[in-house]
């Protein structure tokens, strides 16, 4: 096991580093890595100077010199992880020659090959992978950068901030200079080497400089990269009107791969995009890719501020700049919608994403704060915690502040920290400079695990005209290891009178004294009781609005008061929100129904309140679509005390089929509505009628009587558009259609030469269901292994094919025989040895065992225990999440 690294422990560096002149010789197989380091003693560091230790993992070591001279073997030490120079007491020059093998770097961290090209990835350590260095985030320095390559095999050679000159060499080589004009620590360095094309746009800034921006790609894609250069451009005016923040580099480039582990990295001026988050045309791009593709692309960009002009001073920091920044580019993809309906359905879907996968681990053995005390393995903190969880609490801050105040305090943070590695206390301390505020009650969002619970009572006394709201706060006992203390939260509540009207509210004081109430309220302690007057009729209460918290709201609504809330509300998110508990409701009635013998139906509450807003024609055809989609089979197996997969899917199925049976003519009726024959673009009321088609065809299809399934055969003929065409695809191989791996196979040879194609045909088999004449999913999975559309090498294959059947498909793959899990085993045992990233990913997939019934808790503790008994043979990455799974109580 690798040593656990506590934030408590923390010292600044010993040295600091002025400026690194970094020259590399580009081979595959050889590369020759030159690094000159202008190094000084660290006043700050609280001992006396002392030895130098450089981080470095799988180098080669040449020689070092110190001002220009060779060092003597007592004069330095070079183990497996470290190159140690002795006495470094005074400002110096060190010379470090090394060489790195790019071909055999399957990790994809440091300098790696893509194919035929050669990229660099240092984000959190990969850095010391290309040579020795002071592998840490609070380690500034100007980098000056010369690439050297073959001219016919690396055309192109790409580095951080301007290029400064380009000359030939001998024997056919070429170099490349480069300079960046800030400093940044090592995690923002970037190398990229290839037969590349650019799509090379000028843009001219609000204060009116001219800047360069180019989307480099091989050249078969150079036809799908117009959306991200136009999804560039609106990041970066978006920026300037939001936060007042202007792109500072002449020249911003975006390189795209098909190898890459994360999504993208926001490498100063230089981002490199996993192709599946930078690359989109109508043959390989359904619609959510076009939004993800601009949230992604405004999520790097923003980072040039809020990341790399302000990083981070060590990564227990890591949610200071990525929660920070999702909040950014969720606030930019929502106003990219333009209007408050679409804005909603942006808000849904942060939500869905926190609540399917940041909620589950907040309770499970990986559960942690968003700024961890301690990790073993830094890669295995980008986690939904660090990112999703942080920008709620960015989010929250906003609420509690306002966008103005908020805005000064932005402001404030950005020129006071600018240049420099801070720590989370400097966001905070920003913002109590411009509220006036004291927030240390809210910094215990970023050191306390876990989601919490507000419990809510009510109570209108008709004869006072009073109504009482009671709200307990209960934190979960996880992923902390000290006393908890009550959090600061927003929490917005309306009351809505018998006609969906907000009532005008007015408080009653401690001291008795009634003042009006925004509605606005704030939890801070672990019970409060609020009294509000002049409540004529007994009110309906929306508590949570917008989900301003990220919380779980217990309140003991009737059904009927959420079917109330579900056509009436008045804030469009708790409206989604209410209909969603009401369906919620309706499958644990279904499911107790079952556990008793009994036949279920749905409830007559349900059932009209369904009927009614299928009706209704003022609802904006997205917003709908949020509305209507049934829950994940997933989120349902997850509220269950014990996880019962199967009979959560088979609940699912049954009430979706009994919904066609009572509406069959009306979810026609809609669908019909929503069909158009117009050439397919992104125009929003399209977009909005696919999604509501396809939500209304899932309904349709659970049924699957002989007249839906040649309809969506026939969506899925005409392909008219991928987006139609891989949901009629879904439900046709759902189905039990006697042709349907005919039409598959089909569907791939339309476009079997697109990578991202070809993952999404990957995902459609993942996703798939076993039906009584089908090979089982899991055997499909593995037969795909050894297909040639298949590299375990490849993240993108790994992520579309096993990631999605592990985490997606719990029917098949909670298989009641172990054949799931004995599948997980193999992958995770194989992947290690290939990308321990990746293979970390992957073995999170049976962290939350113990919540399963006792048969399949079982099964999935023996091949977890099974991988522990290898745990020396792990990587560390792996290693510590077997670890925390089957030690940490979730």
């Amino acid at each position: 096991m690798s040593r656990t690294i506590h934030r408590s422990d923390y010292l600044p560096p010993s040295h600091k580093i002025d400026r690194v002149q970094l020259t590399l010789d580009i081979d595959k197989l050889s590369t020759l890595v030159t690094s000159t380091l202008t190094v000084r003693p660290n006043p700050d560091y609280p001992y006396p100077p002392q030895d130098l230790i450089l981080n470095g993992e799988e180098l080669r070591l040449v020689n070092v010199q110190i001002n220009g001279k060779d060092l003597r073997k007592d004069q330095f030490e070079c183990t497996r992880s470290q190159l140690i120079l002795r006495n470094i007491t005074q400002r110096c020059t060190i010379t470090i020659t090394n060489r790195i093998c790019p071909e055999k770097n399957t990790a994809l961290s440091g300098i790696y090959c893509s194919g035929e090209h050669i990229m660099s990835q240092c984000r959190a350590e990969g850095f010391r992978r290309i040579t020795y260095y002071l592998d840490r985030p609070d380690v500034l320095a100007l980098f000056n950068v010369t690439i050297r390559a073959s001219k016919e095999l690396y055309p192109v050679l790409l580095s951080n901030g301007n290029r400064k000159y380009t000359r030939d060499l001998e024997d056919g080589r070429h170099e490349v200079h480069w300079e960046d004009p800030f400093p940044k620590p090592s995690y923002l360095f970037a190398l990229v080497a290839g037969k590349l094309v650019c799509n090379s746009e000028k843009y001219h800034l609000g204060s009116g400089r001219e800047v360069t921006l180019e989307v480099w790609v091989e050249e078969k894609d150079l036809d799908k990269t117009q959306h991200t250069m136009n999804s560039l451009k609106q990041a970066i005016a978006w920026d300037e009107k939001r936060f007042g923040l202007y792109l500072d580099l002449d020249l911003f480039m975006i390189v795209v791969t098909h190898d890459f582990n994360a999504g993208a990295m926001e490498n100063k001026g230089l981002n490199i995009f996993n192709s599946r988050l930078a690359l989109a045309n109508p043959r390989v791009a359904v619609d959510q890719d076009y939004f993800n593709i601009q949230s992604v692309v405004g999520h790097e960009y923003f980072h040039n501020w809020t990341g790399n002009r302000v990083t981070v001073r060590d990564w227990f920091q890591l949610t200071l700049k990525e929660g920070l920044t999702v909040f950014r580019d969720q606030e930019f993809s929502a106003d990219m919608l333009g209007n408050d309906t679409a804005r909603v359905v942006q808000r849904i879907n942060d939500v869905h994403r926190l609540r399917s996968v940041q909620f589950l681990e907040d309770a499970s053995p990986m559960a942690h704060p968003i700024r961890p005390d301690s990790y073993q393995e830094i890669n295995n903190f980008y986690t939904t915690t660090v990112y999703e969880k942080g920008a709620e609490v960015i989010r929250m801050l906003h609420t509690l502040l306002g966008e103005e105040i908020f805005q000064k305090g932005f402001k404030d943070y950005i020129q006071t920290n600018d240049q420099q590695a801070v720590t989370c206390e400097a966001f905070l301390r920003a913002m109590e400079r411009a509220s006036g505020r004291n927030l240390q009650a809210f910094m215990r969002w970023f050191r306390q695990a876990g989601t919490p619970r507000i419990n809510v009572k009510t109570y209108w006394n008709p004869s006072r005209q009073t109504y009482h709201v009671n709200v307990k706060q209960i934190l979960p006992n996880v992923g902390t290891h000290f006393a908890k203390a009550p959090l600061l939260i927003p929490f917005p509540f309306a009351l809505l009178d018998a006609q969906g009207k907000e009532i005008a509210l007015q408080r009653k004081t401690a001291s008795g004294e009634i003042v009006p109430c925004s509605g606005k309220l704030e939890i801070s302690d672990w019970s409060h009781n609020w009294t509000f007057t002049n409540i004529q009729e007994a009110p309906i209460p929306s508590f949570n609005r917008g989900f301003a918290a990220p919380i779980y709201l217990n309140y003991n609504y009737t059904n009927e008061e959420l079917a109330f809330l579900a056509l009436h509300d008045t804030d469009a998110f708790n409206q989604y929100e209410a209909l969603h508990q009401l369906m919620l409701c309706e499958v644990d009635q279904w499911i107790r129904s079952k556990c008793k013998g009994q036949e279920p139906v749905l409830s007559d509450v349900f059932s009209n309140t369904f009927a009614q807003l299928l009706q209704k024609d003022n609802v904006a055809p997205a917003f709908m679509a949020k509305l209507l989609t049934f829950p994940a089979t997933t989120r349902i197996a997850n509220r269950m005390p014990v996880i019962d997969p199967q009979l959560a899917a088979q609940a699912r199925q049954e009430i979706l089929t009994a919904i066609v049976d009572a509406h069959e003519a009306t979810l026609y009726q809609c669908l019909d509505q929503n069909i158009s024959t117009e050439p397919y673009s992104l125009d929003s009321t399209q977009v909005g009628q696919r999604a509501l088609k396809n939500t209304l065809w899932v309904y349709l299809m659970a049924k699957a009587n002989r007249s839906a399934v040649l309809r969506v055969r026939e969506q899925f003929l005409k392909h008219h558009n991928l987006t139609d065409d891989l949901v009629a695809m879904q439900l046709i191989l759902d189905s039990r259609m006697p042709t349907k791996y005919q039409y598959l196979v089909e569907f791939l040879d339309m476009h079997k030469h697109e990578p991202l194609f070809v993952n999404k045909w990957l995902e459609l088999n993942a996703l798939t269901k076993t039906r009584s004449t089908d090979l089982p999913v899991y055997q499909r999975v593995r037969e795909l292994l050894s297909s040639s559309l298949f590299s375990m090498k490849n993240p993108n294959n790994v992520y579309s094919l096993l990631l999605t059947f592990f985490m997606k498909n719990p029917e098949e793959f909670h298989r009641l025989d172990g054949q799931g899990y004995i599948l997980w085993y193999d992958i995770v045992v194989t992947l290690d040895k290939i990308n321990p990233q990746v293979a970390a990913r992957v073995a999170r997939a049976l962290e939350n065992w113990r919540r399963y019934t006792p048969r399949l808790a079982k099964l999935q503790f023996r091949q977890l225990n099974r991988l522990w008994q290898q745990h020396e043979q792990l990587s560390a990455n792996v290693a510590e999440i077997i670890h925390k799974t089957l030690h940490n109580p979730a």
